[in-house]
């Protein structure tokens, strides 16, 4: 728990966020990687999310998070993959070879609350995803 400059409790949630690339397409590259959560990063800062772990394999991203407990993470969330799935189609025109529509993301993500477990060791398990 932190406290404030107001002496008010400041409690801070962890959750794993994982979503997919529409059609399951390997468009996901290093280069796209770190523009991705660029892009997350730019747009957590107006919901006070931050990412504290990031990885991807080709058709999917995982991210550990921090945020607010009053954040609206579906309002979050929703505004990333907008504002990414249409920036990701015009810096890199390729993937429209792959994603001929205007969606990169799947409609779906699993966004799980991170209770018990360590971060060190959701941050291990995140460091290994696409390897091997």
């Amino acid at each position: 728990m932190k406290l404030d400059t107001n002496n008010h409790s400041v409690f801070k949630l962890n959750y794993h966020l994982i979503m997919v690339v529409k059609y399951r397409r390997k468009v996901i590259d290093d280069t796209i990687s770190t523009r991705l959560k660029d892009i997350f990063e730019h747009i957590g800062t107006n919901y006070h999310v931050s990412v504290k772990e990031w990885n991807y394999d080709g058709d999917h991203i995982h991210v550990l998070m921090t945020t607010k407990p009053n954040t609206e993470l579906s309002k979050f969330i929703n505004a990333y993959k907008s504002a990414s799935s249409r920036r990701i189609k015009n810096e890199f025109p390729e993937i429209r070879q792959k994603l001929w529509k205007e969606y990169f993301w799947s409609q779906s993500y699993c966004l799980l609350t991170v209770g018990s477990a360590p971060l060190e060791t959701l941050k291990q398990y995140i460091e290994t995803q696409g390897e091997k």
